[in-house]
């Protein structure tokens, strides 16, 4: 009856879920997650036999060496002219959930406010993986953006992953599926955008404190591995500062461009108003842009 409960409470969770869940709230004699299986399907609430290999998954080694950010596909609130548009960022060691947001669209300050207060709950994080979408990248494989230079300027390396591969970012668009499963598809319409927050932020909790997560281990939830980074949000954001021998150029507030040697560069309008550095390289005529300790692009000469 207690695993019945527990099923009944989390439709869509299976025997090794519900197993962690039990030996995590202190149970006793909880039984193996195959007859947790069995007695699922006993009672009709298992309707198909799953075949599901062992995990083999990739993790950096410690909490907030790389954070992973990602909106999901949209979907329509019940008046068909409103889309949800989910963003969601994700702890790459421990998977757990610092951001969950029902936005209204995947705009850059919308983007930007609430890393701002995920910034402000967690610190900053050392990296950022996301795709090549908007706000924080183009079709054209452009990875600068306003969103993208202001996480720069706040000492956050970035990274996106490679063209049509989805599976680089592969734990936030798992942690999408599952946001999909056990949330969004438990009611056949949404009203509103604050009833999905609402939904976001009961499950969140569970998601991040209660319910095991098979890649960390049987009863470990994303909780027990995550720590908050020891790195602030800075109330400041610092001029760029560039070794010795490189050369400054600050960037055409209009176009996004720089003059160097006698001819105009585009470096991005992403980079308006701010100072770039120039490093000269081995091959003649070659020179390399930075902005802060980013590689932005090279330049050639005449």
């Amino acid at each position: 009856e207690l695993v019945v409960s527990v099923r009944e409470a989390h439709p869509v969770w299976g025997g090794r879920k519900i197993r962690g869940f039990l030996l995590r709230q202190g149970h006793l004699g909880v039984p193996a997650a195959s007859t947790i299986t069995r007695i699922l399907r006993s009672r009709g609430l298992l309707s198909q036999k799953t075949r599901q290999g062992p995990f083999i998954s990739f993790e950096h080694p410690a909490p907030n060496d790389l954070w992973q950010m990602d909106f999901k596909g949209w979907f329509w609130l019940r008046d068909r002219r409103h889309q949800v548009h989910t963003l969601g960022v994700l702890d790459d060691h421990s998977r757990y959930n610092l951001c969950l947001a029902a936005c209204s669209n995947e705009r850059t300050e919308t983007v930007k406010g609430l890393l701002t207060g995920a910034f402000g709950n967690y610190g900053l994080p050392y990296r950022m993986l996301m795709d090549n979408g908007s706000p924080w990248g183009n079709d054209a494989g452009q990875p600068w953006t306003p969103l993208t230079v202001w996480l720069v300027d706040l000492g956050i390396t970035i990274v996106h992953s490679r063209p049509f591969h989805p599976q680089t970012a592969g734990k936030e668009e798992r942690f999408h599926l599952t946001l999909d499963l056990e949330v969004i598809s438990q009611r056949p319409d949404w009203d509103t955008y604050q009833q999905v927050q609402d939904a976001y932020d009961d499950w969140r909790p569970l998601y991040n404190h209660h319910r095991p997560h098979d890649s960390l281990g049987e009863t470990v939830v994303p909780a027990d591995r995550y720590r908050p980074s020891p790195r602030d949000l800075p109330t400041r954001i610092e001029e760029p500062a560039y070794p010795d021998g490189t050369h400054h150029r600050r960037v055409d507030t209009i176009n996004g461009t720089i003059s160097w040697r006698g001819h105009t560069h585009r470096v991005g309008r992403a980079f308006r108003g701010r100072t770039v550095g120039i490093r000269s390289t081995p091959q003649e005529g070659t020179y390399h842009v930075y902005y802060r300790h980013h590689h932005i692009r090279t330049i050639t000469t005449p």
